[in-house]
């Protein structure tokens, strides 16, 4: 199947998952394919080209993804053969994505064509040095391009897989619903220290779910995912969780590649 327009949908919490889309963006074009990049929190479902191959890539987050990412691809309009490739990043073990996500896909009509997961450096309160998220990040970027080369010779497949990675993604996407999201921002919610913060609003133009208020200063409602994105980007770092931690945070890009 050869490969000529890709419209490449993707979330990126604090940059791994964007270091991966870009790199691979840049090898399709090496190869002469055509290629969109459509931010999932500012894309809809219903706009989605079935013409065209259709890329999706994310943070694994519990064993699958965030609740909003599952909420668009679920959304997505029913198709006829168009082929779909993913790629993901994480710092371990997904166990409930691949597998249910092919199949959901190829239920809804879809051709899985690929399937890549890639290690990348933690995003949420690392302990990792400097030189081992530089190293994490190389090898991650250099798996990324075998990736979509691999893709664009037609070398990759994506198949399906038993039950227990369905039963993973089940017990995962009920662990992140929207009441344990509301409990964990009851305990460990983030908020704008305002003796810290500068009032810049970076955090309120990023926040993928519009979760951020800007009043006086930063309010939050009670949308949170846990993406990291304000934590991370706050130029100020005035945004710990409520039980105050004060350890760093990672981020692979710069704020404007994210705004």
């Amino acid at each position: 199947m050869k490969i000529e327009n890709v419209d490449f949908y993707y979330f990126s919490g604090t940059g791994n998952t964007l270091l991966v889309v870009e790199k691979m963006e840049e090898i399709f074009l090496k190869n002469g394919v055509d290629v969109k990049l459509h931010p999932i929190e500012k894309s809809n479902p219903e706009d989605v080209n079935l013409q065209h191959t259709l890329g999706l890539a994310f943070p694994v987050v519990g064993l699958s993804t965030y609740p909003f990412v599952w909420e668009f691809i679920e959304s997505l309009p029913l198709a006829d053969g168009t082929p779909i490739f993913m790629a993901d990043t994480l710092t371990g073990y997904s166990g409930g994505i691949v597998g249910p996500l092919h199949n959901k896909l190829k239920k809804k009509g879809y051709e899985p064509i690929g399937a890549c997961e890639i290690i990348m450096p933690l995003n949420i309160f690392y302990i990792q040095s400097k030189e081992s998220r530089s190293k994490l990040i190389e090898k991650g970027i250099k798996k990324a391009e075998e990736y979509a080369q691999a893709l664009f010779n037609g070398q990759t497949n994506w198949g399906s897989f038993p039950v227990l990675p369905s039963v993973l993604c089940t017990l995962s996407r009920s662990f992140t619903s929207s009441w344990e999201w509301k409990s964990q921002q009851k305990w460990f919610g983030f908020r704008a220290k305002k003796s810290e913060c500068n009032q810049c609003g970076i955090c309120v133009q990023i926040c993928p779910l519009n979760n951020i208020e800007m009043r006086e200063y930063p309010v939050y409602k009670c949308k949170c995912q846990f993406c990291m994105r304000c934590v991370s980007f706050c130029p100020q770092n005035a945004i710990p969780c409520k039980v105050n931690y004060k350890g760093k945070t990672h981020q692979a890009v710069k704020v404007k590649k994210i705004c």
